[in-house]
């Protein structure tokens, strides 16, 4: 049974034990509702809860657990003989998957019944043709072992999702069963559905943490995966980045330093930009401007935020580079060789950054009391004297925070730096030569040619997880100076 179908069985059922229970409390107090100890539809919702956390609890577990434990046991009947060499299990299993739906299809488009899908003495070339007019098989025979690997792979999932079904709905069932026979007229429904009510909300908050746990997990298994083929000493220090994909011939060179070096160039064009640009801006909306200009500009500044970055990266492309090429190309002063530069890049991306500068610029400088500003100028000092001796300094510690959180936005940027600044991979100081950055070789290397059991592949989880510490302990120095020099004020 479809996994939609089965949901809305069983919030069919939950329905159904929520008009029971509601129906059974009232009986049980003769029709009159103040003698419950709750009102009607907690005892209702109170049936419709135990019908559905139960079920939906196995059904998301069952889920997740029956891939991973049919894969294991398939990927046992593969002998190693049946992996070519340059090959490897998870290729293989790809295969057997595609295959597997290959049957699905064809037995569904009537092309082959079941019991001939499940044969395992079937002629391979009968079915192998049968699979391509299904749309699955296009390019080789299906070997022997990969067809009964496919087959016990149907079985099982089959199999499971059969258990599955029968096991939720018996829980939504009998969980509505419950929840009926609990619906008295001293039952206390109400502090039952809100103590249910509370662990859904801690539930659902949990997700966000066990989505960034599983996150640095997945990234510090793969990386131990890669740093046991190639060396961390190599990987940290090496000065040449030259990846050689499987079966292109030669040995890769995989050293994090010139894309350290890209990363961060690109950056620091992107904050000199940013920096300067955003701070005026939000001195002048929070100290000069008048209410109806401040209404008007600081949303359009904050539109900027909302631009896709691709079309940063597009418009870095084909309009900022070609601008940089007139000026400081081969018919100006002869700097820049193509489009495609550290200072394209880092332009883009400044502009890109002005509004988080800006924003939280303006939010700190607002924070400021009054009534510092009433005493400077009480001193004698002029507007601009206030700003620069009284204003700036008591809000420097969240600007700090603020130009900070704006560095590990640039870090983190992939489209603007892929379009803008080329995909080469150097140590240079020339601001108009192309370079890369961390992120734009993490999408070279998943979505390249190779194994994924290769360091070729491995190597973007080792550079995803310097990536993480880098911007994490950028954001955490950003706290930590906001919380330690933050004035407070009554």
């Amino acid at each position: 049974m479809p996994v939609l179908w089965l949901v809305l069985i069983i919030l069919g059922i939950a329905a159904v034990g929520y008009v029971l229970g509601r129906s059974r409390a009232l009986a049980s107090a003769g029709g009159d509702s103040r003698r419950l100890h709750s009102l009607p539809g907690y005892y209702g919702a109170n049936a419709a809860l135990k019908s559905i956390v139960p079920a939906a609890v196995v059904m998301v577990v069952w889920l997740l657990a029956q891939p991973l434990y049919v894969t294991s046991v398939v990927s046992d009947m593969i002998p190693e003989t049946s992996i070519a060499e340059g090959s490897s299990l998870g290729l293989v299993m790809s295969e057997v998957r595609r295959t597997a739906e290959g049957l699905d299809n064809a037995v569904g488009l009537g092309l082959m019944t079941e019991d001939f899908a499940r044969n395992a003495r079937a002629d391979l070339g009968d079915i192998t043709q049968r699979l391509r007019d299904a749309g699955q098989i296009v390019t080789s025979e299906v070997t022997q072992p990969i067809m009964r690997a496919a087959q016990q792979f149907r079985v099982m999932n089959a199999t499971g999702n059969l258990l599955m079904t029968g096991v939720v709905l018996v829980l939504a069932v009998v969980g509505m069963l419950w929840g009926m026979r609990e619906s008295g007229a001293q039952f206390r429904a109400r502090n039952v559905v809100e103590s249910g009510i509370l662990a859904l909300l801690v539930a659902a908050a949990s997700i966000a943490i066990l989505t960034t746990l599983g996150i640095v997990l997945s990234l510090v298994f793969n990386t131990w995966e890669f740093f046991k083929l190639y060396p961390a000493a190599d990987f940290f220090f090496g000065l040449e980045w030259s990846p050689s994909f499987s079966g292109r011939g030669g040995s890769s060179e995989l050293g994090i330093v010139p894309l350290l070096w890209g990363t961060f160039y690109i950056s620091i064009v992107a904050l000199a930009v940013a920096i300067p640009i955003g701070l005026f801006s939000a001195i002048y909306l929070s100290e000069y401007a008048s209410p109806r200009v401040r209404a008007f500009a600081k949303p359009m500044l904050e539109v900027l935020a909302g631009i896709p970055t691709i079309v940063y990266g597009l418009f870095a492309l084909l309009t900022v580079g070609p601008m940089l090429m007139r000026v400081f190309g081969d018919d100006g002063l002869g700097w820049m060789q193509s489009g495609t530069a550290v200072m394209t890049a880092g332009l883009v991306m400044g502009v890109m950054l002005i509004p988080f500068v800006s924003s939280l610029s303006d939010d700190i400088i607002n924070a400021v009391p009054q009534a510092l500003r009433d005493g400077s100028y009480g001193l004698g000092a002029t507007q601009s004297e206030t700003i620069r001796q009284v204003v700036l300094p008591a809000a420097l510690p969240g600007i700090v925070g603020a130009i900070l959180l704006a560095a590990s936005r640039a870090i983190g940027e992939t489209m603007i730096v892929v379009l803008g600044a080329g995909a080469a991979a150097r140590l240079s100081m020339n601001p108009f030569e192309a370079m890369t950055t961390v992120t734009a070789k993490i999408v070279s290397q998943l979505t390249g040619d190779s194994d994924f059991a290769s360091p070729e592949a491995l190597v973007a989880f080792a550079l995803g997880m310097t990536l993480f510490v880098l911007t994490l302990g950028l954001n955490v120095l950003a706290l930590y100076i906001v919380r330690k020099y933050r004035e407070q004020y009554e």
